[in-house]
């Protein structure tokens, strides 16, 4: 599971933070609650995981809740077969 953490959580930081960001994202730290994703980045970050893993997220599991973190991610994604 943690090479896939570890591509969710690197994905995160190359697309969501500018380079002069003094933010460090961690598998904990609050993307959506945060101000770090918004809701338009959430579904390119839906897609990205929809394409890498080759899995369909029903729009009713992509909440703000199962975004909020790699973590998060990481249980929805286990919902999938993804580990």
């Amino acid at each position: 599971m943690s090479d896939v953490k570890e591509v969710v959580l690197e994905y995160v930081q190359e697309e969501y933070l500018e380079e002069d960001d003094d933010i460090e994202v961690t598998y904990d730290t609050p993307l959506i609650s945060g101000g770090i994703v918004d809701s338009f980045s959430m579904v390119s970050l839906k897609r990205f995981l929809e394409t890498r893993y080759k899995i369909q997220i029903p729009d009713a599991k992509a909440t703000p809740e199962a975004f909020d973190t790699v973590e998060n991610i990481m249980v929805l994604l286990k919902e999938f077969g993804v580990e």
